[in-house]
Order: C-alpha cells, then sequence, then structure tokens
C-alpha cells in the first residue's frame, strides 16, 4: 500500500551559511560602519543587534535575500517586533519547523474534502497519507502544492 509524509522541513546548513553571507555583507556595507551591526545565531533563533530600527529593516531585508537565494522559503520565518533600547536595538527571528496542529487538521480536511481514496494521518508534526494507488498520492501532492497555505510543504518517505 503506497504511503507519503507531508512535512515541513528547513535545511539548516542553508540557513546557517545565509546567516554568515549576511553578516559578511553587513560588516562590509559602507551605510554600517561603525554601528556594530551583526547576526546571531543559536539554532533556529536568529537575532538581529543594530543601532537603529531603520539598520534592523535593512538587516532583515539582507537576511531574506540571502535565504531565498539559499533556497529557504521565508514563509517559515516568525519575525518578533524590535526591541529598541537607548542606543542598541536587537530584533528576533525564529525559523517554524513542523507542521502545527491546525495546520495538519486543516491538510487532512482538504484531502478528505478532495473524495479521493487516501487516508491521511497526524503524526506529531507530520501527516502520513496512504492510499491503494500511487497515482492517487501524486493526485495529493498536487492538490496540497496548489492550496496556498502558510508554511511550505515537502513531501518524504514516498513508498510503493
Amino acid at each position: 500500500m503506497p504511503s507519503m509524509d507531508v512535512v515541513s522541513e528547513v535545511n539548516h546548513h542553508e540557513v546557517s551559511n545565509a546567516v554568515d553571507q549576511a553578516n559578511r555583507e553587513v560588516t562590509t556595507r559602507f551605510d554600517f560602519k561603525g554601528t556594530d551591526s551583526r547576526y546571531a545565531q543559536d539554532k533556529l533563533k536568529i537575532t538581529l543587534h543594530s543601532g537603529s530600527e531603520f539598520q534592523l529593516q535593512q538587516m532583515l531585508d539582507i537576511l531574506q535575500t540571502k535565504l531565498t537565494k539559499r533556497s529557504v522559503d521565508i514563509r517559515t520565518l516568525e519575525i518578533k517586533d524590535p526591541v529598541i533600547s537607548g542606543k542598541t536595538a536587537s530584533q528576533e527571528i525564529t525559523i517554524k519547523e513542523g507542521i502545527n496542529p491546525e495546520l495538519a487538521k486543516k491538510i487532512v480536511k482538504q484531502i478528505k474534502d478532495s473524495k479521493l481514496k487516501v487516508q491521511a494521518v497526524i503524526q506529531a508534526d507530520q501527516v502520513r497519507v496512504s492510499g491503494k494507488k500511487r497515482d492517487d498520492l501524486q493526485e495529493v501532492i498536487a492538490m496540497l502544492r496548489a492550496s496556498k497555505l502558510e508554511m511550505p510543504l515537502q513531501f518524504t518517505n514516498f513508498r510503493d
């Protein structure tokens, strides 16, 4: 019986490469000279440090550009409000990974509403879809790609 998993994952190596590239660009740009602007990464949390809110916005644009060039979907970014204290400003960005329960329920409902002969089961932070025919699973993939969900989805563990 063919099955597959619907997941939402991020390539951690590409994220750290994008943060390193953004750090290098900020240290070489003329408009950031003497501002002690930098990115700090702790696994899936990136903190932007700078002198003003305007520079934080520029740093966020640089980071999003670098992530996009490295094929990391920026829909996974959860951007918090900037914290400004005196002459320093910082902003925290969290990278969301995994399918949250509300989105998983939405995916399962969408699959059931499509009237395809497949079963969808929520397993922790992924959705397992199984059916009798491989073509049905491919139709599910096409349908989920066509629907505009708030998280990027990947389809893994495809088995016949």
